[in-house]
């Protein structure tokens, strides 16, 4: 059962933007554990990531009670803002609703989530008063899959990286094209 949710959740096609590879997972928090991590490049010529995440898929066959099933996906999302959009007092809000309509969007089935959102922002002073005010937004999540099938679930997760770095949805009947590597710089 394991195996085969990991495939589904592999088997999602993210937008070209969007630059996926898999990574250690956690192994304390579950008998079985998958992670991916992902950043998502707004031009071509960018070097560094406007976001980035990590989807980590935990996995214990007898269950648990606060995940309410046997399967929990737990994410982390990181991007930079424009530093008015981070003032926003809305911005926490609307961070957790990239989550929530993300899922809804991708009729992944879910219960039980959870997370905060937390908004960074840093302004230079002294020594460093010339630097540029800068600002992020910080999602932890996590919500129960309610099918083994995880696809749409990977293709939620996508969605709000892809929000959060700031990138128009796309079209209605669009697909992704398959991902070309992309070096990652970390």
């Amino acid at each position: 059962m394991f195996e085969r949710a990991v495939r589904s959740l592999t088997s999602a096609q993210f937008r070209p933007e969007v630059s996926l590879e898999q990574t250690p997972a956690p192994k304390r928090l579950a008998p079985h554990t998958h992670a991916l991590s992902a950043d998502v490049f707004v031009d071509d010529g960018d070097e560094d990531a406007t976001a980035t995440g990590r989807l980590v898929l935990l996995y214990d066959p007898d269950g648990q009670e606060a995940w309410h099933g046997e399967f929990r996906l737990v994410t982390y999302l990181r991007a930079s803002l424009e530093p008015e959009m981070g003032a926003d007092p809305l911005l926490l809000a609307v961070g957790w609703t990239w989550i929530i309509d993300s899922l809804a969007g991708r009729s992944a089935p879910y219960t039980a989530a959870s997370g905060t959102v937390t908004r960074v922002a840093s302004e230079g002073f002294g020594g460093m008063a010339g630097e540029l005010a800068s600002a992020e937004i910080e999602i932890r999540a996590s919500w129960t899959p309610l099918e083994s099938d995880l696809t749409p679930h990977a293709l939620a997760w996508g969605d709000a990286l892809a929000t959060a770095a700031g990138l128009m949805p796309l079209p209605v009947g669009v697909v992704a094209m398959p991902q070309t590597r992309r070096r990652r710089s970390r």
